[in-house]
Parts: C-alpha cells; sequence; structure tokens
C-alpha cells in the first residue's frame, strides 16, 4: 500500500512540535487496546528535542491536504547508520501506507548521506510494531551487533521502563 496523493512528506517545522506531540499521544494510546497502558501512559518526547529534532533536520512529517502533520519520524545518525528514533501515524491515517512511505523516504535519506542501513528499536510482538517492520524488510540485530550508541539507547530504554515486553533493534540495509 503507498500513501495516497492526498499526503506529502516534508521537513517538520519548529512550530509544529506539538502537534507532533500530540500525534505520538495519539499513537501511543493504542497500547490500551492491547493491555499495555502503561505505554500508552508514557510521555510524548520532551518539546526540546523534538524542537532541536526540527532545527537539524532530523524531523519529517506526513502532511495531509491541507499540510497538516498526521505522522512523523524522528532520525538521527547513531553507529554510522540512520537510527530511526519514532516513526507514528495519528490513528485517524493509519492503514494507508503512511508510515511504509516515512520509511522510504527515510531511506532515501541515508542513502544520500551515505549510510549503509536503517535501524529501528521496537516492541517484539506487537502487531503494527517488529512485525510490521519485518513486513517492510527489517531484521532483527543480535545485541552483540549493536555499536556503542544503539547499545546506550537499549540501556536508556531500559532504565525508562519501556521494555516491560520483549523488544528488539531491527536493521534494513539501505535500498539502491
Amino acid at each position: 500500500m503507498t500513501a495516497s496523493a492526498s499526503y506529502h512528506i516534508r521537513p517538520g517545522r519548529p512550530e509544529e512540535v506539538e502537534t507532533v506531540r500530540a500525534i505520538e499521544v495519539a499513537a501511543a494510546s493504542q497500547f490500551r487496546g492491547i493491555g499495555l497502558p502503561q505505554i500508552a501512559a508514557l510521555d510524548p518526547a520532551e518539546r526540546q528535542e523534538v524542537l532541536l529534532r526540527a532545527q537539524k533536520g532530523r524531523l519529517l512529517v506526513m502532511a495531509d491536504a491541507a499540510d497538516r502533520p498526521v505522522g512523523f519520524a524522528l532520525f538521527s545518525e547513531i553507529d554510522g547508520t540512520l537510527h530511526i528514533e519514532e516513526l507514528d501515524v495519528h490513528p485517524d491515517h493509519a492503514r494507508r501506507g503512511l508510515g511504509a512511505a516515512l520509511i522510504e523516504r527515510l531511506d532515501a535519506v541515508a542513502r544520500d548521506r551515505g549510510l549503509p542501513e536503517l535501524t529501528l528499536s521496537t516492541f517484539l510482538d506487537v502487531p503494527w510494531n517488529a512485525p510490521y517492520y519485518a513486513r517492510l524488510g527489517f531484521l532483527p540485530m543480535p545485541d552483540e551487533a549493536l555499536g556503542p550508541g544503539l547499545a546506550a539507547i537499549r540501556d536508556m530504554i531500559a532504565a525508562k521502563g519501556i521494555d516491560i515486553i520483549p523488544r528488539l533493534f531491527m536493521r534494513r540495509p539501505v535500498r539502491g
């Protein structure tokens, strides 16, 4: 499934930080439906962190026909990869290929930067997490394959208590 012509991807803007955080909260609310209310209750990314990523060109948004963000991806370069820190689509716009389109754009960004792969961390058994990314070509990364930056993310996830159900890191070679 591909994103409809009524959506487009563009860099996120500093003034859209609160909209991005609201999308994250709305997307996280889906965890209540699978018995994980503690994940749904987590605070969204810190305002300053999202603002910094927007200012540094590390925030992409999926915008609707009125140019309002309905999804986003935060990313950075970690251990020589393009690491997807967060990718969310508002539930009202889900199942339209928007997340996959964001991944493909991130693939192009990585290719342009000469980075060999995309990486991310996700929940193992949540249908819209690891199984979804596997359908997009991501493969699990063994713990020993994590570089120091990804290992630090793993440790931060544990410290925040986000690892209450099994998580894993995944990677996909850049295409093209």
